[in-house]
């Protein structure tokens, strides 16, 4: 039966790669996004698909989503909208308290008083592994890690989740957390680490890399972390957390190599001439070390696994960059 479920942020990077895939896959749904659209977002990625319907507003407006709820028979959130740029939480935290902290609250009272306990309601909310802080060299994160985030914006997104996690054992709000690693794919905004060193190799410009570009980061197909979302919503038990990693560790430095050696063979330039823009720059303030996930939980709850293999998925990225750089 067709219903209408909630996007929020679904104009961003994760999000709008989300609306393309629940609307390939579920028939006759209609997708009502909700998105402030802020500088990270992009309306046009999803304003051609028909049954998708994007709403411009805050998810700090109470009132709004209570309407959207009640209006359209909202039986699924899924909750993405965040501010999630760690650069931008280092000079500006307030925004991030605000949308990320305050903006869940809203929408998880919201639910709360639109549902008043429906069983057949899910609300997930999707977060960060950087909640946990940093790891050593060795280890991995899990669901049961203890919360230690060392910047702005990874306070936020704790606060989020304890709040999201409160909402269920307190008030029996059917929430889902899930807790993803660093996404790589199409849609990203260009401050991101791999469309900004894609865009500044194209124009010749320097690629900047913090420190000595040895943090480890574990990369996710973005389409691999919304076949988990799905299954988290159809499968996931409510008040549980699930972990979300792509098994692929990587320094930082090296996926900037492993891209400049993509683009200088899609461009047809000598292979090493993108590696010479390498720029080393001052480290990120409270700049986290490692980041790993441990997918056991999923693996084995719900039957999720990456499915796209890494330099596959790299490859496909870089190609999809390239087609809008040189227009």
């Amino acid at each position: 039966m067709a219903e209408t479920i909630l996007v929020t942020g679904g104009a961003g990077f994760i999000g709008s790669n989300f609306v393309h895939r629940w609307h390939g896959s579920h028939g006759q749904d209609h997708v009502l996004v909700l998105d402030k659209l802020t500088y990270a977002s992009d309306p046009s990625q999803i304003e051609a698909l028909d049954r998708v319907e994007l709403v411009k507003g805050d998810i700090q407006d109470r009132a709004l989503v209570v309407q959207l709820l009640e209006k359209h028979q909202i039986r699924k959130i899924f909750h993405f909208a965040a501010e999630s740029h760690v650069d931008n939480s280092i000079t500006g935290p307030a925004a991030f308290i605000h949308t990320n902290v305050v903006g869940t609250f809203v929408m998880l009272d919201a639910a709360r008083e639109v549902w008043a306990k429906d069983p057949s309601c899910r609300f997930l909310h999707v977060s960060t592994d950087e909640v946990y802080g940093a790891l050593g060299a060795t280890g991995r994160f899990s669901e049961d890690t203890a919360y230690a985030p060392n910047s702005p914006y990874s306070a936020s997104k704790a606060g989020s989740d304890h709040l999201a996690r409160a909402y269920h054992h307190t008030f029996g709000l059917p929430v889902l957390t899930t807790n993803c690693s660093n996404n790589y794919g199409p849609r990203q905004h260009p401050e991101k680490l791999i469309p900004l060193a894609i865009a500044r190799m194209v124009k010749d410009e320097p690629i900047p890399i913090y420190g000595d570009g040895q943090q480890v980061r574990d990369w996710l197909y973005v389409e691999d972390h919304c076949a988990a979302l799905e299954i988290v919503m159809a499968r996931g038990l409510p008040g549980e957390t699930y972990c979300i990693g792509g098994d692929n560790e990587m320094k930082n430095l090296d996926m900037v190599d492993l891209l400049c050696d993509l683009v200088d063979e899609a461009l047809g330039r000598p292979a090493g001439t993108s590696r010479k823009l390498k720029v080393f720059v001052q480290d990120r303030a409270g700049h986290d070390r490692r980041y790993a996930i441990d997918n056991s939980k999923i693996q084995m709850a719900l039957g999720w696994q990456p499915a796209t293999e890494f330099q596959l998925g790299l490859r496909e990225t870089v190609s999809w960059y390239l087609d809008r750089v040189r227009r």
